[in-house]
């Protein structure tokens, strides 16, 4: 429970999804980065952090390799899913 109540993110449907290894890591790191990040929006924090363990299902292998601004484009709208390289 945050400091002003629970929190719920956007529901994100991604549709290539590659690897499902990674996601609940990648959901904690992008948690601790939105919280250190973004001190007074956690429910922003919590935002980016559903974002990365998305994005994390598009790339094979255990590591996330989005960067952040992906990571918040994806937070802002952008229902592509997709890792741009």
């Amino acid at each position: 429970m945050g400091r002003s109540g629970f929190y719920h993110s956007k529901k994100y449907e991604i549709t290539n999804i590659v690897d499902r290894v990674g996601g609940g890591d990648s959901f904690s790191a992008g948690l601790i980065f939105g919280l250190l990040e973004y001190p007074d929006d956690e429910a922003y924090a919590l935002e980016f952090a559903t974002a990365a363990s998305c994005l994390k299902h598009s790339i094979p292998g255990d590591f996330n390799l989005t960067k952040r601004s992906e990571v918040e484009n994806l937070c802002k709208g952008d229902g592509s899913g997709r890792v741009q390289r």
